[in-house]
């Protein structure tokens, strides 16, 4: 059977898509392989995930946590240290990529003002007193990413990449759709998040345009089918959301010639 390794280097969009979506301890959607066992039966995709912060700390990172955390041993949660200054994704020889722009809508990051390097204060309530005295007195917060820097970033991220593979690399947009929101006029609101999550998808369509990456079209998926029958929150899908995008993820890795179909049986002569 063919295995192809698939690494996916984002949050719970990536994930629950991907590899599974569990709820209360109970399984939901079982990934992308539940989809390849219909049409695509010979090959299994094994998933990858690793978590991200934003796109600017990625390209800052060196692949080793700063020592000014070494002796903290901060609760960082599902964003360890590890992960948030991991370099895995420009070195590793998978034959997928997958990347997604929700980091750099929805995160907020703080810099350590006499080291220089970011860090996203995952679970910041369940820290410790002392711990949240050294951010207070250690870091600063930093603005959001822009939509501008975020195209120049996730350019330079996939040209650091083509210098080690070919492999495609998938680049999932977001659903703009917030349940229960009413707005019809914006004058003096200024960025509301949807329209932060329009803005940012249409700079991905300039990535998309620059380096050849292709986008897993979250948006317009969630659109067709419903976003109230198949979106949780303003960031998190349903199960049944997760399953058509692990579908869409399926048909652009078929057009792109990396899956093998099943092959038709031919009838026997009468």
């Amino acid at each position: 059977m063919p295995r192809l390794t698939l690494f996916a280097k984002g949050n719970v969009d990536l994930h629950d898509t991907l590899h599974s979506c569990r709820v209360g301890g109970e399984m939901l959607w079982n990934g992308i392989n539940e989809i390849l066992r219909t049409s695509y039966p010979d090959t299994l995709i094994r998933i990858r995930h690793e978590t991200w912060t934003r796109s600017d700390a990625l390209l800052e990172a060196t692949g080793v946590p700063p020592a000014e955390l070494s002796e903290l041993n901060l609760p960082l949660g599902l964003y360890p240290a590890t992960s948030q200054f991991s370099t895995a994704v420009f070195e590793t020889s998978a034959d997928i990529i997958a990347l997604s722009i929700q980091p750099d809508v929805t995160t907020g990051l703080v810099r350590h003002q006499a080291a220089g390097f970011l860090l996203y204060p995952y679970g910041l309530h369940g820290w410790s007193d002392p711990d949240k005295t050294w951010l207070e007195e250690s870091c600063v917060r930093t603005a959001p990413l822009t939509c501008p820097e975020t195209v120049h970033n996730f350019i330079t991220i996939i040209e650091r990449i083509r210098q080690t593979t070919d492999a495609p690399i998938l680049v999932f947009n977001m659903s703009p759709i917030i349940p229960g929101e009413t707005i019809h006029c914006f004058q003096g609101l200024g960025e509301t998040f949807s329209t932060r999550v329009r803005r940012f998808n249409l700079g991905l369509i300039e990535v998309s345009d620059v380096t050849g990456v292709s986008i897993i079209d979250v948006e317009t998926i969630i659109a067709r089918a419903g976003a109230e029958a198949h979106k949780l929150d303003a960031v998190h899908l349903m199960p049944t959301g997760y399953r058509l995008i692990a579908e869409e993820v399926v048909r652009v890795l078929a057009d792109l010639g990396i899956l093998e179909a099943k092959p038709e049986v031919a009838c026997a002569p009468a």
